[in-house]
């Protein structure tokens, strides 16, 4: 149950872990979902569809661009990459989880 709970709370905020990583430096699909992966310790996977579902809505907020590589073999990836919005977006959702934190630390008695 507790890795259920868990999931359920980074599932409410997958967008900003998308923009966080996307803080870090341009990247694309597949390489997000394994840092993510990696990250956990395989315990929160994000699934492609799940993923381009946000890339769709990030986009559509206007707190992501994309664009193509130029990848010499393969198939060409889908970059996205951080606006100044998405920016301001991200700094937002870091203050609001932070507040959330807070209140439920103080409210579960483990206050710091």
């Amino acid at each position: 149950m507790e890795n259920e709970l868990s999931k359920d709370l980074i599932r409410g905020h997958t967008d900003a872990i998308v923009l966080n990583r996307l803080q870090q430096g341009d990247s694309y699909g597949y390489r997000i979902a394994h840092d993510i992966a990696e990250l956990t310790n395989q315990e929160y996977v994000l699934n492609e569809a799940t993923l381009y579902s946000v890339f769709r809505r990030l986009g559509k907020a206007g707190l992501v661009d994309s664009y193509y590589g130029n990848e010499t073999q393969g198939a060409r990836r889908k970059y996205y990459t951080l606006t100044d919005a998405g920016k301001d977006r991200l700094k937002a959702e870091k203050t609001a989880w932070a507040f959330a934190k807070k209140t439920i630390d103080e409210l579960m008695g483990e206050s710091l």
